[in-house]
């Protein structure tokens, strides 16, 4: 049911925005009927393709090529709203300034054709930016840590379609590489039922470090059945933190890591993340990490936790939705203090959601060395 709420209201949106694309940006092109007319197609044609791709997002058997064509006008669609948005503005801007009528026709053109000459060279650069996942080193100083200890955050992978066993065995082989003291995958794993991605989710057993890799929730694995995930991901010798903590190395040098369920239980009212069971039994003396999927959760973080880890946001995968985002999770990427006593990192996400598509928000594998302050 939730499925069908969900597919409905992203058809509606994207209807929506072919609208607007439509009536705002073709309508007002000076170009000839004819190519107004193959653009309006192109457009038709664009917006079966989102239908396919929600044929195919829940049907992973088709062929990955065909799941690559049907993702891609999604992103195409929301570039194409943007410059929209972006011509409207400048045609109005146009429009006031006094010119000559042939001046202005002259304006008029190069606006026309530089509208649609951005949409292709982003959509094109978006692309090619997607396909590359950067290894981002960090440096943290922590208070009261004794030694430095290298942390390798994974994040929103969203196994499924695009994301196969082929892209985690990349990923797991440059994790490997790092020699991490521990990994951390901070939500959103998998996107699909895990019968359907449990051959990719099973090559993370091949994660190498000296304490493990550990997990919490995000809120796409509240789609997917969040308990089945929680036992599988278990089942590959993962330690999930569910609303608690564990001593990373010993009493005298290591540090508290806790975990907290997403905030999607707060809806879902199940699996709901509680802070102070988070810290229960922590050693008091050392310092404490959490790990919790949105970096909005902070508003609910004491003053203990010296470092949070999130993901959720994927930097705004395409930039000009950095800005909406940003209105909701106020962190969008990298280190932020918080306050005196907590800082935050936010992973742009090791994966992708929808097109293999990325603007100004390159995918990510967190390198952070946290050090003694």
């Amino acid at each position: 049911m939730r499925i069908i709420i969900f597919m409905t209201i992203f058809l509606i949106v994207f209807l929506l925005l072919n609208i607007y694309i439509s009536k705002r940006l073709i309508a007002k092109l000076h170009f000839s009927k004819k190519v107004k007319l193959y653009l309006n197609i192109f457009l038709a044609v664009n917006f079966i393709g989102i239908l396919g791709y929600l044929f195919a997002r829940y049907n992973p058997d088709l062929p990955n090529t065909l799941f690559f064509l049907f993702s891609i006008p999604i992103g195409v669609v929301f570039l194409l709203f943007c410059t929209a948005i972006i011509y409207d503005l400048s045609r109005v801007i146009v429009n006031k300034i006094p010119l000559q009528k042939t001046r202005r026709a002259f304006f008029k053109k190069t606006l026309d054709i530089g509208a649609l000459a951005l949409a292709t060279i982003v959509s094109a650069r978006s692309f090619y930016e997607a396909k590359f996942v950067k290894i981002e080193k960090v440096q943290i100083k922590i208070k009261n840590l004794k030694k430095p200890y290298k942390i390798v955050q994974l994040s929103d992978i969203h196994i499924g379609g695009l994301i196969n066993e082929k892209f985690i065995e990349d990923i797991v082989q440059r994790v490997n590489k790092l020699k991490a003291d521990l990994v951390v995958i901070t939500g959103d794993l998998i996107d699909i039922e895990i019968e359907q991605g449990r051959s990719s989710l099973e090559k993370l057993k091949e994660l190498e470090s000296t304490f493990g890799t550990f997990f919490v929730v995000g809120n796409h694995e509240y789609f997917h059945g969040v308990q089945t995930i929680i036992d599988e991901v278990k089942a590959l010798g993962i330690r999930v933190l569910e609303n608690e903590n564990v001593l990373i190395g010993d009493k005298e040098f290591g540090f508290n890591l806790a975990g907290v369920y997403d905030i999607m239980g707060y809806r879902m009212q199940m699996y709901q993340p509680d802070m102070k069971k988070s810290l229960q039994y922590k050693q008091k003396s050392l310092p404490t990490l959490l790990l919790a999927h949105q970096p909005r959760f902070i508003d609910e973080v004491s003053e203990e936790v010296d470092l949070v880890l999130s993901g959720h946001t994927h930097g705004g995968q395409l930039y000009p939705f950095r800005i909406l985002v940003r209105l909701q999770q106020y962190y969008v990427a990298g280190l932020y203090k918080h306050n005196q006593s907590t800082q935050i990192y936010v992973n742009r996400g090791t994966g992708f959601w929808g097109p293999p598509m990325r603007l100004g928000s390159s995918p990510e594998i967190s390198d952070i060395t946290i050090i003694p302050s």
